[in-house]
């Protein structure tokens, strides 16, 4: 069994991969940037007024100013300004030549053509061309695009960006008791929850999967669907069969076909049994049957990875905040992560049961990371919170 980081400085030597494709913007959200973009213009393009007003020159200190245009946005103004004379212009058009600020309506009185400055103005109003970004200026570094960054393309003239292309990923459940939803189910089975909750989980990432049904636990059919796996997908989510019982196969089965085992047992719960293994190009994780732990796994060790494959460093959301009530444990030997509810600043576990408990789920939002060693954290105590 080895500890939690070195678990996950093994997923952090993962080469990065270098498949890319182009995709429209309105179908980047959530892909990985697959280098930085950098802007073809200056933005904005053009130097233009925060507010309705008017346009005069920053040298011209007149009261009085005759008013010899209107610049709509979108618009482009006809001349430049002259000592004496504004523009009435509108939130976000082009400023006139010559002129240097603006100031808002509501300090001007109008008649019969001309304006007259009513109050002092506190600022130019004007946002100056390239105040945002110079053309040749980095827009985004490689990242995954959020709906803001997808604006923040756009406003640079993309139609389009490369992303990186994510892994395909096998999904296996394992199990003799295992039924999918809507069978009956028999003495001692259960429905299949990891599959769906799995397919949910990747989501997200937009990494395309395929649920290979449930295999029983017979290492000749196994062997044979984990082979199935490794030729079609790059990555092989199997749940159930990690842990030494008389009917956990799956590192047996890994071993005869020849993956390499990198871990095989984290001192984390849950999810002590997780295996990570390779062969050749292709990534296998073990995760273990209990609903909990897989959903946890995943959170903890499978999104690192893919981030990792598609060349981007994982660093999940982690604030501090205080617990609402006191968190006792009875074994220490392992970091555990708790499901909780956070509220206001304030996180209040949730009950929770143990791994298969996966209805505990239903009321939390986050994990808290408990340390190994510690079995009791004091209502009030600053823990670290992880947003799932």
């Amino acid at each position: 069994m080895i500890e939690l980081e070195e678990a996950l400085e093994i997923i952090g030597r993962v080469e990065p991969r270098s498949s890319y494709e182009t995709v429209l913007l309105e179908k980047a959200l959530g892909r990985a940037l697959a280098r930085e973009v950098r802007s073809p213009i200056d933005s904005p393009p053009f130097s233009k007024s925060a507010m309705d007003g008017f346009a005069i020159r920053s040298d011209d200190d007149s009261m009085s100013f005759q008013i010899v245009e209107v610049v709509p946005a979108g618009g482009a103004p006809r001349s430049e300004l002259r000592p004496g004379e504004c523009a009435r212009i509108m939130t976000g058009a082009m400023l006139p030549p010559g002129a240097g600020r603006v100031v808002r309506k509501e300090l001007m009185e109008e008649m019969d053509g001309s304006v007259t400055v009513m109050g002092l103005e506190t600022g130019d109003n004007v946002i100056a061309q390239g105040s945002n970004l110079r053309a040749g200026d980095t827009v985004l570094p490689p990242k995954m695009l959020a709906a803001q960054d997808i604006g923040i393309l756009a406003a640079s003239g993309f139609v389009s960006v490369e992303v990186i292309t994510p892994p395909s990923v096998a999904i296996i459940s394992t199990g003799s008791e295992i039924r999918s939803p809507g069978e009956p189910l028999g003495p001692g089975e259960i429905y299949n929850s990891n599959a769906a909750q799995l397919v949910a989980q990747l989501a997200p990432l937009h990494c395309p999967s395929r649920f290979l049904g449930v295999v029983i636990d017979e290492p000749a059919q196994l062997s044979r669907a984990i082979e199935s796996a490794l030729v079609s997908c790059e990555l092989v989510l199997l749940t159930g069969g990690v842990s030494a019982g008389d009917f956990d196969f799956v590192p047996r089965c890994l071993s005869e076909l020849g993956a390499r085992v990198l871990f095989h047992g984290v001192a984390v719960k849950p999810g002590k049994p997780t295996l990570f293994a390779r062969r050749g190009e292709r990534y296998v994780f073990g995760l273990p049957g209990n609903p909990v732990s897989s959903f946890v796994i995943f959170e903890i060790f499978v999104k690192p990875f893919l981030h990792r494959w598609m060349g981007l460093d994982w660093n999940p959301h982690v604030f501090r905040a205080r617990l609402g009530a006191k968190v006792h444990r009875r074994g220490t030997e392992r970091t555990e992560f708790l499901p909780v509810s956070a509220r206001d600043g304030r996180v209040v576990p949730v009950a929770y049961y143990g791994s298969a408990h996966l209805n505990a789920l239903r009321d939390a939002d986050a994990l808290i990371r408990v340390e190994k060693g510690v079995d009791t954290l004091e209502e009030g105590a600053e823990v670290d919170v992880r947003p799932f």
